[in-house]
């Protein structure tokens, strides 16, 4: 599904090179629950970047589906991105004046699908997270549970191979975070979706099929 084979990453921080990744080696089977853990700072995030499209390494391979896309260019990752990847946040990144439902349609547009087919999906996973009754509720109306399991919907509408969550649970309390924790691992379940989840925090690595730690830049475990 995905491998990353010698993955090199800097960054010039006020004159200072940065070094988020060094020598990473990595391979993920389609189908897996992966759990990305390690300190602030260690590369947790600018991995998730590179396996998922959105920032390029400097060395090395990103094989998705037996497609090296670190050498692919914008509107190849565009379209990669839009098909086989669901992306959720830390701070749910929704859409303040657009209702639940509509934040969830909202990454259909625009597209050659009907309005009532998009609609459907819309439906189905608000359904799917367990928030289908806060449909037509404006985030400032939901909690923050609510809103991530929101943001989780709008994950999974266009029904991607890979699910990439950087640090889900993280402006969460305790049983909102396990919540989520549950429904991405129901998700992964019932769906087959590839799950790649970045914490920091111990207590959720149990929902992983496989926890993968890093330090400094580099896969330690």
């Amino acid at each position: 599904m995905i491998k990353c084979e010698g993955v090199h990453k800097e960054f010039r921080l006020r004159g200072n090179i940065i070094r988020a990744l060094i020598n990473v080696n990595l391979e993920i089977e389609a189908g897996e629950f992966i759990m990305i853990q390690g300190p602030t700072g260690c590369g947790k995030t600018t991995l998730l970047n590179v396996m998922s499209g959105l920032d390029l390494p400097d060395e090395g391979s990103v094989i998705l589906d037996g497609e090296d896309i670190a050498r692919a260019n914008e509107d190849r990752l565009s379209n990669i991105r839009r098909q086989k990847i669901g992306f959720v946040f830390q701070d749910f990144n929704l859409v303040d004046n657009l209702t639940a439902i509509e934040n969830v349609e909202a990454l259909l547009w625009p597209t050659v699908l009907r309005t009532k087919e998009i609609e459907d999906r819309a439906i189905a996973a608000l359904r799917a997270v367990d928030v289908l009754e806060r449909k037509d509720h404006y985030p400032s109306d939901l909690s923050g549970g609510e809103r991530q399991r929101v943001g989780m919907a709008r994950a999974i509408i266009h029904q991607p191979r890979v699910l990439f969550a950087d640090e889900p649970t993280g402006n969460l309390d305790p049983a909102s975070g396990t919540n989520v924790l549950e429904l991405l691992k129901k998700l992964n379940r019932d769906l087959g979706t590839t799950m790649i989840v970045v914490t920091h925090d111990s207590s959720l690595v149990k929902y992983g099929d496989r926890v993968v730690k890093m330090d400094r830049g580099r896969i330690v475990r």
